[in-house]
């Protein structure tokens, strides 16, 4: 059975013992090195070759985000699964974009380890449920503060309203004769919401309900 081949990368002699004494009890993975910093661990993979890179982020010399940029660029089918202490969503973001495949924390179960560092080397992605976690709120935290910057939230619901009937092809008066109010209150709202849209034409109000699906055609 061919195993996968490890490289442990962490500045703590304690943290790297107790990981490689975990994966000695794993029959298909292979610690075949150790590095305790971002340049020992590029040193290692080029004399190595590892399948897979536990690599710590917080570490002297050259740090986990820039060893794995270095590793991803000279070596793209090296897979880094990234080891967190704190769920920290920029670091987390961070590591992503850098090219980690996955983050597991470093207070995991061994299982979890393990599966960990056979789906970074099967090609898929890995999240401990903790950072998971984590980058689910922090995508809902985005979500929500993208949506009170969307223009159309801006809108009062009256002034919804108005743009709806009027995208519908409904006249000032039918439209003041729909919601109860006046004329010259609905040419209010008009002005009003154009105004918070940046929009200018009864076309533009048009295409612009269609597109947010207040309307179809």
């Amino acid at each position: 059975m061919q195993k996968i081949r490890v490289l442990v990368v962490d500045d703590h002699t304690i943290v790297r013992d107790g990981i490689c004494s975990l994966l000695a009890l794993v029959s298909d993975i292979e610690v075949v090195g150790e590095a305790s910093d971002g340049k020992e661990a590029v040193r290692k993979v080029r004399q190595l070759a590892p399948d897979v890179v536990l690599m710590d982020i917080a570490m002297p010399i050259i740090n986990g985000l820039e060893a794995t940029r270095r590793i991803r660029k000279e070596f793209p089918h090296t897979k880094v699964l990234a080891l967190t202490q704190y769920d920290d969503r920029e670091q987390i973001f961070s590591m992503i974009e850098a090219g980690a495949r996955g983050f597991i924390t470093k207070v995991a179960a061994s299982s979890e380890l393990a599966v960990g560092i056979r789906a970074v080397y099967r090609g898929e992605c890995f999240l401990s449920p903790s950072v998971a976690k984590a980058l689910v709120e922090e995508y809902q935290q985005r979500a929500t503060s993208s949506a009170r910057d969307e223009p159309y939230q801006q809108l009062t619901d009256r002034e919804k309203e108005v743009l709806r009937l009027t995208a519908e092809g409904y006249t000032v008066r039918e439209i003041a004769d729909i919601l109860d109010i006046s004329p010259k209150t609905v040419e209010g709202y008009k002005t009003s919401l154009m105004a918070k849209l940046d929009l200018h034409r009864k076309a533009d109000l048009i295409k612009y309900a269609i597109r947010k699906g207040l309307v179809s055609f």
